[in-house]
C-alpha cells in the first residue's frame, strides 16, 4: 500500500515510519521540519519526504496514495493554550482540508491521530469510545472538531478512522521531553529528583510510541467494515495509572532518585481512565506490549547511552521552548511556519 505519513519527522512519526516500511508499505513522509533536528542519538533514516507546511498541501501531492496517516499537529497543551488560534488553524482547519483533498485525490483510507484527552474530566469509571467528550484544552477541542468533520466526509469511497491515542511515552530518536513519563524520567536521570507538581491523584492512560505505531499499521490492513468512520482508543488498561503511580515507577527505574509530590499546581481537571477493548476486537492479535515500568527503564538506558544534557532536555526536546527559540533566531515566523517552507 502507498502510504503518506504526515508528521513523519516528529516524535511518533519517527517511530512509525520504519514500522510501516517493515510491514511492506511504501511510505512517503510529509513534514515542514519544525522539529526535524530534535534528535537524541543517531540521525533517523527518514523515508522519501515532501517538504511542506500542512496548511499548504495540494491535491496533486496526495494523488496516487492508497492511505494517509495524519499525525502532524501542534501536539502540546501549553502551546495550544498559548496560541489557540494557530492551534485551531493547524490542528482543525488544515487537518479537515487535508482530508477533503485526500478524498478528492482518490485516497481510500484516512487514519487520523486523535487523543484520549477528548474525554477530559472522565472521572473514576472506565470510558469507552461512546462516552461523552469533554475536552478541556484547545488541543483536545481541535481533535473533536476534526473527528466530526471526518464523519461528514465518510462515504463508500473514503474511509476515515479516528485513533484516540493515550498519552504517549517511550524513546524515539526525535525525543519529546514534555510528556509525562519521558519528562519524569529525564528529571530523575538529570537531577535525582522526580517532582510531581499536582497532587498525584489524576488518572492518565498511557501508551508506548511503538504500540501506537503497531495500532496504526494494523488499522491500515483492517477490513473496511471494522474501521469505517469509527473511533478507537489506543492503549491498554494496565497503563491506566495515577500520576503518583507513574512517578513511583520512575523512581524504581532510577536508583537513588527521590520522589517529591508538591501539589503546588493545584487540582488537574484532566483525569480519566480508558477502556481499550474495541481496538483489540477490531484487530485480532493486537495488544500493547509495553508497560510503563518497562518504558521507564528503556528511557533511562537511552538517556544515559546518548548523553542527554539538561540544556537539551529543557530546550531542544520541549516543544514550546524549542518553538520560542526558533522564533527568536528567525527560523520560524509568527505563524509557526519554518522560514523558507510554504
Amino acid at each position: 500500500m502507498r502510504v503518506l505519513l504526515t508528521g513523519h519527522q516528529g516524535y511518533l512519526g519517527t517511530v512509525m515510519a520504519p514500522v510501516l516500511t517493515a510491514a511492506g508499505h511504501q511510505v512517503t513522509g510529509l513534514d515542514s521540519g519544525l522539529f526535524a533536528d530534535c534528535v537524541l542519538g543517531t540521525q533517523p533514516n527518514d523515508p522519501p519526504t515532501i517538504v511542506a507546511d500542512l496548511r499548504d498541501v495540494t491535491v496533486d501531492q496526495l494523488a496516487g496514495f492508497d492511505a494517509v496517516i495524519h499525525l502532524a499537529a501542534l501536539s502540546n497543551d501549553p502551546l495550544g493554550s498559548l496560541e489557540p488560534d494557530i492551534t485551531y488553524e493547524i490542528n482543525h482547519h488544515a487537518s479537515t482540508r487535508l482530508a477533503r483533498l485526500a478524498k478528492e485525490a482518490g485516497v481510500g483510507r484516512f487514519l487520523y491521530a486523535s487523543t484520549c484527552s477528548v474525554y477530559g474530566a472522565g472521572g473514576e469509571n472506565l470510558v469507552n469510545e461512546d462516552a461523552p467528550l469533554r475536552p478541556v484544552t484547545p488541543y483536545a477541542e481541535s481533535k473533536v472538531r476534526v473527528e466530526d468533520d471526518l464523519v461528514e466526509l465518510a462515504d463508500g469511497n473514503f474511509s476515515p478512522v479516528f485513533l484516540r491515542n493515550a498519552t504517549a511515552f517511550g524513546f524515539s530518536p526525535r525525543l519529546r521531553a514534555d510528556i509525562v513519563v519521558n519528562n519524569l524520567v529525564g528529571h530523575a536521570v538529570l537531577t535525582g529528583v522526580v517532582r510531581v507538581l499536582s497532587d498525584g491523584t489524576p488518572w492518565r492512560p498511557l501508551v508506548h510510541a511503538a504500540d501506537i505505531a503497531a495500532a496504526f499499521a494494523g488499522m491500515l490492513d483492517a477490513p473496511r467494515e471494522a474501521m469505517h468512520a469509527r473511533a478507537f482508543n489506543v492503549g491498554t488498561e494496565q497503563n491506566n495509572l495515577r500520576v503518583s503511580e507513574v512517578a513511583e515507577a520512575v523512581v524504581t527505574a532510577v536508583p537513588g532518585a527521590e520522589l517529591l509530590i508538591t501539589g503546588e499546581a493545584g487540582n488537574d481537571p484532566r483525569s480519566y481512565r480508558v477502556d481499550f477493548s474495541r481496538i483489540r476486537a477490531a484487530l485480532p492479535g493486537f495488544d500493547c506490549q509495553w508497560s510503563v515500568p518497562a518504558g521507564a527503564r528503556e528511557l533511562v538506558a537511552a538517556y544515559h547511552e546518548h548523553g542527554l544534557t539538561q540544556e537539551a532536555f529543557d530546550r531542544r526536546f520541549t516543544r514550546l521552548a524549542r518553538l520560542r527559540e526558533r522564533g527568536d533566531n528567525g527560523s520560524v515566523n509568527a505563524a509557526l511556519r519554518p522560514v523558507g517552507v510554504g
